[in-house]
Order: C-alpha cells, then sequence, then structure tokens
C-alpha cells in the first residue's frame, strides 16, 4: 500500500500520471475516499469492479474539475442540472443527466445515464485538474471499500479494505462523512434518488419545485441497494425505548452476552435502572451533521472491537437526520 500526503504536488501529479495511465487512485473528497479510474477507458473502470467485488450494472459517479468536464459525459444538461450545478458545486451533490453516447458506459453501468459531480476537496480538485492536464476528462470513483461495505473515511480505512499495492492520496479525515446526494436529472420533474448532506428543502428551493419520489422508472444509482454499508457485526437500528429494553436484558443476561455488544447511542448504558454495561459504547453527538462526520468511523472501530452485534439509537426526526437514517436503514438491512 502506497499512501502519499496529499498535499505534496510531486504526489498528486504522480497519482494523475497513474491515472491517465489507467491505473487505480484512491483519493479523498469532502464525503468519503474514493477508488478512481480514467471514466473514458472502459478498460480501466472495469478494475474498479474487479478490486472492490461491484457488480457491473452498479453504476459509478464519474467526478470533474469543471463545467467543461462535465459536458464532455452529457448529452444535454437540463436546466434543473444547471441550477443544481451553478449551487452545489463544488460540493456533496450528484446529479444524473443523459449521458453522451460513447461516453463513460462502463462507469454508467451500461445506461444511457451517468452520475457527475465536482467534488469540494482540495486533494480531489487538485487531483482531477492534474489528470485534465495529462488529458483525462473525468474520474469514475465509488468509495474506496469492498462492494456493500463501510465506506472509507480515512486513508488508512483504504488500506484496511484494499490492501496492498494501491496508490492512496491522503487528505485526512473527510468532513462530511457521507456519500453525496443524488438528484436524477433525467426526468422532467428531478428526484431525490439517495439522500446526503445537502437537504431535500435546499435543493428544492434550487429548483424551485418539489422533487418527485424515486420509483421503477428512475435508473440506478450509486449507493442505493437495499443493503449497504455494512460492517461485520449485525447491525440492529433501534428506537431509543427499545434500546433500553434490550440494555436493560442484556445487564440479566450477564457480562459474557454484553461483551459481544457494541452500541452508538445517545442512551448511556449504565444510567437507567437495570442496564448494565455493554462490550463497547460510542457516544452518538446530538448533531447530525457531527453523526455523519464519524458515522463510518463508529461503524468500523466498532467492528474492529470484535462485538458480534452493533445496536444504533435510530435518529431523531427530522430531514437533517434523512443522510445518516438513509446509511444506517441500509447498514441494517
Amino acid at each position: 500500500m502506497s499512501i502519499a500526503p496529499g498535499d505534496d504536488p510531486a504526489a498528486v501529479h504522480d497519482a494523475a500520471t497513474l491515472l491517465a495511465a489507467g491505473e487505480l487512485v484512491a483519493f479523498p473528497t469532502e464525503t468519503v475516499y474514493g477508488l478512481g479510474a480514467r471514466a473514458d477507458d472502459d478498460a480501466a473502470v472495469a478494475r474498479i469492479f474487479a478490486a472492490k467485488g461491484r457488480p457491473a450494472d452498479h453504476p459509478l459517479i464519474v467526478h470533474v474539475a469543471d463545467m467543461a468536464s462535465a459536458q464532455a459525459f452529457a448529452a444535454s444538461l437540463t436546466d434543473a442540472a444547471q441550477r443544481l450545478m451553478a449551487a452545489f458545486w463544488p460540493g456533496p451533490l450528484t446529479v444524473i443527466v443523459p449521458r453522451r453516447p460513447g461516453w463513460g458506459a462502463a462507469a454508467a453501468g451500461g445506461q444511457d445515464s451517468i452520475g457527475l459531480r465536482m467534488p469540494a476537496h482540495p486533494v480531489a480538485l487538485a487531483l482531477l485538474r492534474a489528470a485534465a492536464a495529462r488529458g483525462v476528462p473525468g474520474v469514475a470513483a465509488p468509495s474506496a471499500n469492498r462492494f456493500g461495505r463501510v465506506s472509507p473515511t480515512t486513508a488508512a480505512h483504504v488500506a484496511q479494505e484494499l490492501g496492498l499495492g494501491l496508490c492512496v492520496l491522503d487528505g485526512g479525515a473527510c468532513q462530511v462523512g457521507i456519500e453525496s446526494a443524488i438528484v436524477d436529472c433525467t426526468r422532467e420533474r428531478p428526484a431525490l434518488l439517495r439522500p446526503g448532506q445537502i437537504s431535500r428543502a435546499q435543493i428544492e428551493q434550487v429548483l424551485g419545485q418539489p422533487m418527485a419520489a424515486a420509483d421503477a422508472l428512475s435508473p440506478r444509482a450509486s449507493g442505493t441497494l437495499a443493503s449497504h454499508y455494512a460492517p461485520a457485526a449485525t447491525v440492529l437500528l433501534l428506537e431509543p425505548g427499545d434500546l433500553q429494553h434490550r440494555l436493560q436484558a442484556l445487564a440479566v443476561a450477564g457480562a459474557g452476552a454484553a461483551s459481544g455488544v457494541g452500541v452508538y447511542s445517545r442512551v448511556t448504558p449504565g444510567a437507567h435502572p437495570g442496564a448494565g454495561p455493554v462490550g463497547v459504547h460510542k457516544a452518538m453527538p446530538d448533531d447530525a451533521a457531527a453523526v455523519a462526520h464519524e458515522l463510518f468511523a463508529v461503524l468500523r472501530e466498532l467492528d474492529a472491537a470484535g462485538v458480534s452485534a452493533i445496536w444504533v439509537e435510530a435518529p431523531p426526526p427530522g430531514p437533517e437526520w434523512d443522510g445518516v437514517r438513509d446509511r444506517l436503514q441500509r447498514a441494517a438491512a
């Protein structure tokens, strides 16, 4: 595993040269770390699917350095897509648009649409610009982990997932911590396919209209399978009252049973009558953005502690929690 400092221009240039040659590079974005290949080379993109164990019909997001690069992959950009790009790029928003024939077929999973995003992380932008200077119009990059597993938010997580032989640019811990929101702009009325840090209300304000619900006609999109983002331990998503009852039952069962359980919650084990300690407890912040930032790292930490079950307190109601709630529901599916 070759981890290089992302703020080193020489390391960025070397990584861009690898991308231009059709090799894989892992790099940070503000959401999670991505495993990238040049999106205009189907053979290079196939290496992503092989490294992740990802089905070839499950589309990837193409990361671009500027609008001109986005237009290289898009057959057209609707008014809705252009509004969202202007408002939220660079940032954690992916737009799905009609794909230009002959461009990015493998990255799109064979669909006639393609997901595009301009990330906000300085290392990602530096890499994309250096790659563009070497003839790479965009970089297809899903999360840099085995398919269906917990997304990586540090360079060390990438190393744990994908092993030796991969160039990784280290940009520190990802600020946002969950993947981008995805909006389908191929239809007359855009639809939110995956929630993220940018809320439905923020997107609809820019669009000037409510979004449609995702349906059977929606294109396939990254991270939207029912089961995803899962650690090795079984994840249970529990309402606060149910979690307290289970903690009380665990106290009755004794230390042997409790040692196999990790808990991520605002409810503190042992703070309620009859609720005993558990194997590992991580306190959940009250702020949705703070939970999103640490969520995947916490799931990895609890998994590494060797617990067989992870009990997570369900997020409170409210649109600001939609992205966290989505990731937890899929992890527990």
